[in-house]
């Protein structure tokens, strides 16, 4: 649980900052933010993704979980899904004084809380990294998602308030949630099929690393990571049925 606590830590710190000391972040900055942690997650992705004893099986797994995953086309559920929870927060918000300026702040608070949770709950990242928290300890991940986060609640909090700190709730409970079923699950499985299912999971991140890498790149040729989701998984099948023939 040490790397879902952290994540939700540096989100509230980092939301404070923005609020209390930064007005304004030129985009410039923001641009070449998002790339240089881009670059770490690429290398943190690579680097635990070549601790795979099956490269075959690494490969069968990501064609297999893109086919299932784009199929059931997880990368559209989950925008639709976010589009609908900041719509029904928004909706359901309690109006505050006009003249005061109360409604503005309203949907501001409820703006930055909805934006901030759903960016920082939907990725592949937050999957993957509270997986490997709980199945194998290594918070890695979730320590490079913190920093990712961290830098996204400050630029958002100088521009949308405080709501955006209260995102840390649901990261918590979220992050926290995958982990926890992670550790139960742990006992079932044998260390080489937490291998590979980590190796995999390593090459998502990579990919999510890939995606920052072209911000301001060609619309629409991002890699849709949470279709490759179910390649987590195929290891698991794969080598449960292996197992069961001996």
């Amino acid at each position: 649980m040490l790397g879902p606590f952290v994540n939700a830590g540096v989100i509230v710190v980092c939301s404070l900052i923005g609020v209390l000391l930064v007005k304004n972040i030129p985009a410039r900055f923001e641009e070449i933010l998002k790339k240089a942690i881009g670059l770490a997650i690429v290398y943190v992705g690579l680097k635990g993704a070549f601790d795979n004893n099956h490269a075959l099986l690494l490969i069968m797994s990501l064609v297999i979980g893109a086919l299932l995953g784009e199929l059931v086309d997880i990368d559209r559920g989950m925008n639709r899904l976010g589009a609908w929870a900041e719509k029904s927060l928004v909706r359901f918000q309690k109006p505050g004084n006009t003249a005061t300026g109360g409604e503005t702040r309203g949907k501001s608070f409820a703006k930055g809380f909805v934006s901030a949770s759903i960016l920082f709950c939907s990725g592949a990242m937050a999957i993957v990294g509270s997986m490997q928290s709980g199945l194998e300890g290594n918070h890695e991940t979730l320590f490079a998602k913190s920093i990712l986060d961290g830098s996204i609640s400050i630029v958002f909090s100088a521009s949308l308030g405080i709501g955006v700190l209260f995102s840390a709730i649901p990261v918590l409970v979220y992050q926290g949630g995958i982990a926890l079923l992670a550790i139960a699950a742990r006992n079932m499985l044998t260390p080489d099929i937490i291998t590979e299912m980590s190796a995999v999971g390593n090459l998502l991140v990579a990919a999510i690393g890939f995606n920052f890498l072209a911000v301001g790149g060609t619309e629409g040729k991002e890699i849709k990571v949470a279709n490759l989701i179910p390649a987590v998984f195929v290891p698991l099948v794969y080598l449960s049925v292996r197992g069961l023939f001996g």
